[in-house]
Formats: structure tokens, sequence, C-alpha cells
């Protein structure tokens, strides 16, 4: 089959067409060496209880994000450059912690409703999972992922762990909130509910009813297994789509009243302030975002020829419709294919076929979502909004190839 020059379309590629890579020629007769791991008996399965991934993928691992000021108060990006499709295992999902992660006996951890509800009810973790259950694939994402605002504080070094690691997606198992609502009955007044953490911190938001009684879960389990304790053992509150400060870990309280309670993390943090002095309070949803994973900055240079460029679009309004892929800096756009699945408040894997020729290219993807948003540029979201802010930046992200291949973050 010849193979065109410039690549090879998504018809081609749909159709399984053969892909211009190529490995070492070798003789008609080659036999293929018997390696050492060949010629023994393997380990055990007796030897890892729970298993374990290769020791030879051991620098796939999370990274701590920055120099918190104190170890408790830290966080710990995902390597989404070294992932695939569109689930994060449970030992590599993103981790920021307030006060540390707390060890709590589940047999004695209680769930208190109570405020503006008929009936008051203290829950043990055995009535919350005794109730019809639910599991649903959603990310989760940091408001403060992708810190782009300030150029100065921009490395170019940085790898989409460094800019985007505060993102992941998983299966969430657990009940509805409106269901354990309904068993204490929400008085009509009722329009916001405060979510309280068991954690040294006592994390508190306040978050409005109606913006979740359809999608809110009180989750105990992820990826079919019982939550790590840094993930909200035995308990926390799960919102798709907002951000994920709003998911308090470790749930111990839910009161529900007829205004926000403004709490220190919803007054002097995660609020943005704007050119004009005033500040965006209470902005929930995690807008429409993606970034190219592969290829992206790594210590590995390209080689020239057949690749596939690849990546993650995701929206807390809905579903992604749309990804557009440029390797141009933007001058031109070619629309990727979606691999399914394709879900509401969920990441979704993007994908293009590429033949890289050896000169510079930049490299860019731009996400529309259902409700036809489409992602912005660094440009026009700080003509927006400004620089004061550290959160809610969903820019197009850019990538720069130089001739040698090193791919580096552009501004």
């Amino acid at each position: 089959m010849k193979i065109p020059k410039r690549g090879i379309g998504r018809r081609g590629l749909l159709a399984g067409a053969v892909l211009p890579v190529t490995a070492p020629p070798v003789a008609e007769n080659a036999e293929l060496a018997t390696p050492p791991w060949t010629r023994s008996q393997g380990a055990s399965v007796l030897e890892s209880p729970y298993g374990r991934p290769s020791p030879f993928e051991g620098r796939v691992i999370r990274r701590p994000r920055g120099n918190p000021p104190v170890p408790t108060a830290a966080s710990a990006n995902t390597p989404l450059q070294d992932l695939h499709g569109i689930i994060v295992p449970n030992g590599l999902h993103y981790i920021r912690d307030h006060a540390g992660t707390p060890t709590i006996d589940p047999d004695q951890h209680r769930l208190l409703v109570h405020g503006e509800v008929e009936r008051p009810l203290l829950f043990s973790m055995d009535d919350i999972t005794r109730f019809p259950s639910v599991s649903r694939i959603h990310f989760l994402e940091c408001s403060g992922n992708t810190p782009l605002w300030q150029a100065e504080q921009v490395n170019p070094r940085w790898t989409v762990q460094d800019t985007h690691g505060l993102l992941s997606c998983a299966e969430w198992t657990g009940v509805p909130l409106a269901t354990v609502l309904a068993e204490a009955g929400v008085k009509p007044g009722a329009t916001w509910m405060l979510a309280e953490g068991a954690d040294g911190a006592a994390m508190t938001r306040s978050i409005p009813l109606a913006a979740v009684m359809d999608r809110a879960i009180l989750a105990y389990a992820q990826n079919g297994e019982r939550m790590r304790p840094e993930q909200g053992y035995p308990l926390r509150l799960f919102l798709p789509g907002f951000e994920g400060n709003t998911s308090v870990k470790w749930l111990r309280r839910l009161k529900l009243a007829d205004a926000p309670f403004e709490t220190r993390e919803e007054t002097s943090k995660y609020t943005g302030l704007l050119p004009d002095g005033s500040a965006r309070q209470f902005v929930f949803i995690m807008e429409v975002k993606s970034v190219i994973t592969h290829p992206s900055p790594s210590p590995t240079a390209l080689r020239p020829g057949f690749r596939e460029i690849s990546g993650l679009a995701w929206s807390g309004n809905g579903r992604i419709t749309g990804v557009e892929v440029s390797t141009d800096g933007g001058g031109t756009w070619q629309s990727a294919v979606l691999q399914t699945p394709v879900l509401p408040q969920c990441l979704t894997r993007f994908r293009l076929p590429w033949t890289w020729s050896g000169g510079p290219a930049r490299l860019l993807s731009r996400a529309t979502d259902d409700t036809g948003a489409v992602q912005p540029t660094r440009d026009a979201l700080i003509a927006a909004r400004g620089t004061n802010s550290d959160y809610h930046f969903n820019g197009i992200v850019k990538w720069q190839v130089d001739a040698s291949g090193q791919v580096q973050l552009a501004l």
C-alpha cells in the first residue's frame, strides 16, 4: 500500500491501513532470542496479595507540586502523560490535602444531616451502604489546576503532570445525595448545604442544593474498591463537574440552610480577583478544557516520522462534542477522533494521526462541549479575568517542538 507523504487520514486509520511506522529490518530466517525470564519460573502470585505495577514502571508516580508551607498542606499530581485511556488508577489519582490524611475507623465514622430538615439524622457507614447505590465515571479537577496565569511563574520545562496533573478520572460508587436527603426531609426554605470534612482542617464548603441534587453522590468506593484514605475514606461528597475542593473528603456533616455559610474556603480562598477589584465567588463549574498528553514535554526527544497525537478533553457542563488539533500554532486546525465512551463530566480521549517532518512545530488542542462552549485562548482568558487569580484556568496550552525533537511549554 502506498503511504501518503503527509501522513494518513482519519478514514484510512479507521479502516486499518498500514501506518508508516518502521522497525529495524531483520533477515527472513531470523529467530527471536530466548530471554532469561523465559528460561525460569516467575514470581508466585502468593507473594503479592495486593497487586503492584511492574518495577520497570517505577517512574510513573504522583509527584508533589511546588513547595507547600507545611507537609500536610500539599498536593501530588497525576502523571497524565504516562497514562492511557481515561481511567486513572487509584494509586495515581491526584491528591490535595489541607491538613494531611486522617486515619478513620469506618465503624466509628458518622454522617450528621441536620439544619433545615424535617428529621435530623445520624448515619453510620453501614446505614449508608445499605442504600441503593450508583456507579458513574467522572473527572475530578482542582480549581487551581494549570497555573498559567502569570507568565513569570511559568517554567517552559513543565510537563503535563506539572501543568494539568491536578486532574484525574475514576468510576465512583455511592449513594445519590438526593436519596439520603429524602430520608431527612428537606424543608422548603433550604437552598444551600454546608459540607464538612473530618480532617484536621475541618474543610467546609457551601453548595447550592438546586445545582447538585441530580448529580451529587455520597461516594465510598472508587474504581471497584473502597476509596483510598487520601481520597476521603470512608466517605466523601462527590460533585461531578464542580471544582475539586467542593467534593469534600472524609465527609462528617451536611447542614442545610437558606443562604451560603461564607466559610474560609469560599471567601479568602477559592475566589478569583478580577481586574476591577471584585471577586468571582461561588464559581463552581470546571469549564471546557483539553490538553495534548502525547507528544508533550519529556526528557526523550521526538523522532521524525509517524506518530499519534493524543490527549484528553473534559467539561463540567456536559459532554465533549469535538476537539480540534493544530500543529502549526493555530494557523490551521483538524478534527480529532473522539474515543468512546464520551460521557458527561468525564475525560474524553482524542486522537489524531500525524507525521512529523523534523521541523519546528507548535501543538495545540481546542475542545468544544455540548453547550456550545469553546475552549478559549490564554490571551482571551486573561483579557476577561486578568492575572490576579489562581483558579479556573481553562485556556489553550501550546507545546513547542524544535528541530531537535525537544518539546517545551510555550505561552
